[in-house]
């Protein structure tokens, strides 16, 4: 009976823990399905991840701010030698659409940022300047026009997008007397037609260099860093960019034989960081002999009254220009010039020419 009984009361214990475990699996097994009982939930939209641009330099935006500066003074200051001057240029003239573009691959990388952020600039060509007088600033082209197509051609973007532009626009030009480009602003897309101005076919260029100088190769011309600083007005500017175009005009790279050099001196000198070290004494540069030097001051004097300057202080100019920087200076301008005691003989005369010209109403044409 004790047997017996000890065994029921062990089964019924066994089969309280088997309720127990059956009832707990139970609970967890509703619980289960209660997990499982569909609950529509709106999942939050996801927020862009918006990636702050890298900072800028704040010496490499005062550096390209101060480049941008100087290049729209050489661009304000040369138009009208350029727009003016087809006649005197002597068939180094042809059809421009007036304006220059850029992006933020213009710049060397180290300044595509600051551009990007200063500029304004990215990958698509932006006007940066329009010529004065030209067809594209009639046609109400401004800064930050950004170049869209040409003759519903696509224009380029990204690097190289300059070159790839002017290969598309060149033959555009070409037996026209306007273009149609498709450009946008701020309020949308315009078409605008633009006029072709006839104008010298000399490009002009920023020389990032210290030494007071000017080049002219034959195509392009280039003002230093250190000319344009020592230019004090814009007229004095415009002598030193007549000069150099009045260069060009007469072919005086090609009778000195020089254009290769002073071609290699511009394209070291365009660089952001030019190499300076290949520069010393002359540069290899020839002299300009006496009679080059006052064909070229004549012809240029011709060039800056046709543009509107005024000559009355060329004389003055270039004797500052002696005085500060002689021939013995480095790599400066009367280094490669006529000495001005030969020169100023002939600037007086062609001055005092252009004033009886002026006065009388006359053509001024040498």
């Amino acid at each position: 009976m004790q047997v017996t009984l000890r065994k029921t009361l062990a089964a019924r214990r066994r089969g309280t823990g088997i309720m127990r475990l059956l009832g707990l699996s139970s609970v967890l097994f509703l619980a289960a399905c209660a997990t499982q009982a569909p609950v529509v939930t709106k999942m939050p939209e996801p927020r862009p991840v918006v990636v702050a641009p890298p900072p800028v330099d704040p010496a490499q935006v005062q550096a390209l701010n101060a480049l941008v500066a100087m290049q729209d003074r050489l661009y304000r200051v040369g138009a009208p030698l350029l727009v003016n001057n087809t006649e005197l240029c002597k068939g180094n003239a042809r059809n421009l659409l007036g304006f220059t573009a850029k992006n933020k691959y213009s710049y060397t990388s180290e300044f595509v940022e600051a551009a990007h952020q200063t500029l304004g600039l990215n990958d698509r060509l932006q006007i940066v300047n329009v010529l004065g007088g030209s067809g594209a600033a009639k046609a109400g082209l401004r800064r930050g026009d950004v170049l869209l197509a040409a003759e519903e051609k696509p224009l380029p973007q990204g690097q190289d997008a300059e070159s790839k532009a002017a290969a598309v626009l060149a033959p555009l030009v070409v037996g026209k007397s306007s273009v149609k480009l498709s450009v946008a602003r701020a309020n949308g897309n315009l078409a605008v037609t633009v006029p072709l101005t006839h104008a010298c076919a000399f490009g002009i260029q920023l020389g990032l260099a210290d030494h007071v100088n000017a080049y002219a190769d034959g195509h392009r011309v280039l003002v230093t860093r250190g000319m344009l600083e020592f230019a004090r007005t814009e007229e004095e500017l415009a002598y030193v960019l007549a000069k150099e175009m009045a260069h060009n005009a007469l072919a005086h790279a090609q009778k000195q034989r020089m254009n290769a050099t002073i071609g290699g001196i511009i394209d070291n000198l365009v660089r952001m960081h030019p190499d300076l070290s290949t520069m010393s004494g002359a540069s290899g540069v020839k002299p300009m002999p006496k009679e080059l030097d006052n064909a070229a001051d004549a012809l240029a004097l011709y060039m800056a009254a046709r543009a509107g300057y005024s000559v009355d202080g060329a004389a003055a100019f270039w004797q500052r220009l002696a005085a500060q920087y002689p021939p013995s200076v480095a790599n400066g301008y009367n280094a490669i010039h006529a000495p001005i005691a030969a020169r100023l003989p002939a600037i007086e005369k062609t001055v005092a020419e252009i004033k009886r010209k002026q006065a009388a109403g006359k053509p001024l044409v040498p």
